[in-house]
C-alpha cells in the first residue's frame, strides 16, 4: 500500500489534521501519516510581499520527503504566493511526489467575517484533495461538482464538492500511479 505523508510545517490546529488524514486515505485508497517537520522558511520568506513562495517551500519539502513517502502534501498557516500570482491557496508538482496547501485564506477571518470552523475544514480538505490530485496527475477539470475545478477565489472554493467526479475518478483508475518513492 502507498503512504501519504501529510507534513505540518508551521501549522498549530492540530484538530484540522486527524479528518483531514481520513479524508485522503479514503479518496486515494492510500495510507497516511501526520509529521511535523522544519524547513528553512527564510530561504521562501519575500519582505516585500510579506508573504512565502510556495515554489521554494515545495522544492524544500520533496528534499526532505521520507523515503517511503509515495506523496508528500504540506499543511501550513503561512500565506504562499507564486510570481506571477498574487497569492496562491496550494501549489502542486503535476504527477510529482509534492505539494502543498495553505490555510491562511481559507479562514474566514481573513476575510473580515466570523470564524467558522466547519467551514475552514471543508476548505481545507478540498484544496489539500485538490492539491494531491495534480501529483496524481489530474488537471483543472471543467466540471463544477469536482474537487479539481479551478478554485481562484475562496468562493470557488465553497462551491465545488470535496469529491473527484466520475471522470477525475476514471482517470485516476485507468491511470495508477507508480507506488515507489
Amino acid at each position: 500500500m502507498s503512504l501519504i505523508y501529510i507534513a505540518s510545517i508551521q501549522f498549530t490546529p492540530p484538530s484540522l489534521l486527524i479528518p483531514l488524514q481520513e479524508r485522503v486515505a479514503r479518496i486515494f485508497h492510500s495510507e497516511t501519516k501526520t509529521v511535523s517537520l522544519e524547513i528553512d522558511l527564510s530561504a521562501a520568506y519575500d519582505p516585500s510581499r510579506e508573504q512565502y513562495n510556495s515554489s521554494v517551500l515545495l522544492t524544500q519539502l520533496l528534499s526532505i520527503r521520507p523515503a517511503e513517502a509515495f506523496r508528500i502534501i504540506g499543511v501550513t498557516e503561512l500565506d504562499l504566493f507564486i510570481p506571477i500570482l498574487t497569492f496562491v491557496f496550494g501549489e502542486a508538482q503535476l504527477n510529482g511526489p509534492a505539494a502543498i496547501v495553505s490555510i491562511h485564506r481559507l479562514r474566514n477571518e481573513y476575510y473580515g467575517l466570523p470564524k467558522n470552523d466547519t467551514l475552514l475544514q471543508e476548505r481545507f480538505e478540498k484544496e489539500t484533495i485538490h492539491e494531491l490530485g495534480h501529483t496524481f496527475g489530474l488537471v483543472h477539470c471543467r466540471n463544477d461538482r469536482c474537487v479539481m475545478n479551478t478554485s481562484t477565489y475562496v468562493e470557488n472554493i465553497d462551491l465545488k464538492p470535496v469529491e473527484l467526479c466520475y471522470s477525475c475518478l476514471k482517470f485516476l483508475h485507468k491511470n495508477p500511479p507508480k507506488t515507489t518513492p
